[in-house]
């Protein structure tokens, strides 16, 4: 493929192989610098006699999320339990509906 020193007189086909070889040197050469970055400041803390994870806290990249406690207690199948969040459970819906119960009744003490 010749090279065009104009865009303007480059085929389609020429415009999307330069566009493909453009991202490719794009996302190289990010990766490259977040590298070089992580590398340096790697080095930062070494040097003052931290660890990355003491500077952060622990929380390099992205940590867990920590459990939600269980809100609401079937009496009938003590294994059926909801924390309260998302859509109702089949079984406090189905216990729910018509009346019979309010969802206050499922409290766990």
């Amino acid at each position: 493929m010749a090279r065009s020193k104009n865009i303007e007189n480059m085929s389609f086909a020429e415009l999307t192989a330069m566009q493909a070889r453009i991202e490719r040197a794009k996302v190289g050469k990010q990766s490259a610098e977040r590298a070089a970055l992580k590398q340096k400041l790697t080095d930062m803390a070494t040097k003052a006699g931290f660890d990355m994870r003491e500077l952060f806290d622990g929380r390099m990249g992205k940590g867990k999320r920590g459990k939600v406690a269980v809100k609401y207690r079937d009496p009938i199948n003590p294994s059926n339990t909801w924390t309260g969040r998302g859509r109702m459970p089949r079984w406090m819906t189905a216990a729910t509906k018509g009346g019979k119960a309010k969802k206050e009744d499922f409290l766990i003490a």
